[in-house]
């Protein structure tokens, strides 16, 4: 009887996905803003905290160094602080720079939101 040799299939991983991706223009955007910064932070954080009319809200602060708990994920030279409960409601999230005629800012493209308020400036999920 005879026996085939079987080689293993190699699968190769997935690459670990960061919890939000910030575009080219929301970097440049960052950067310009913390140099203005006295002392220059060393990293943004980007965050969900409760409230607002339909329950969540983004926050983007900056920060001196990370927390203990926290996600540091990084676009060049730019550090972005994301802690544990954050991180689990912006999974998937691209954060953008967007300059109209009307209004600029940064702009939250999240797959997990289900709805959110009249103005815009909260959400559930």
């Amino acid at each position: 009887m005879a026996t085939a040799a079987v080689t293993p299939e190699v699968v190769n991983a997935p690459a670990p996905s960061t919890p939000v991706v910030l575009t080219p223009s929301a970097i440049v955007k960052v950067k310009e803003i913390m140099a203005t910064q006295d002392p220059i932070p060393a990293g943004l954080r980007i965050g969900v905290v409760g409230g607002g009319c339909s329950g969540f809200q983004y926050s983007m602060s900056f920060e001196n160094a990370s927390g203990m708990m926290d996600k540091v994920v990084r676009f060049d030279d730019l550090k972005v602080f994301i802690d544990a409960t954050s991180a689990m409601y912006l999974n998937g999230c691209t954060v953008d720079y967007v300059e109209t005629l009307e209004a600029a800012g940064f702009k939250f493209e999240n797959p997990q939101v289900k709805s959110t308020c009249g103005c815009g400036s909260s959400f559930s999920v």
